[in-house]
């Protein structure tokens, strides 16, 4: 269960890409220094996005790699692969 949490914003998800989704919509709103976008994997702090950093930071060793799959994994069905007929001789 991933978890978004931002200034007057709390809210789960089940799959993680629509708490990024989410977190990514939260950006524009972070108006201070002091206010940040950040997304939990149960209790454990996993992406955050501040005006102090460009980029959201992804928190913990291996965290992107793990995500990246998650992403894979949940848009696989979305995903159509064609194939040629040249291919297939």
């Amino acid at each position: 269960m991933f978890r978004v949490f931002a200034k007057d914003y709390d809210r789960q998800f089940e799959r993680w890409t629509d708490a990024l989704n989410a977190g990514n919509s939260l950006k524009s709103k972070c108006k201070s220094l002091f206010q940040d976008v950040r997304i939990f994997y149960g209790e454990e702090l996993i992406w955050i996005y501040s005006r102090s950093h460009t980029y959201p930071q992804y928190i913990g060793a291996g965290v992107y790699d793990k995500l990246a799959r998650l992403f894979i994994t949940e848009n696989a069905t979305m995903v159509v692969v064609e194939v040629d007929d040249a291919e297939q001789s």
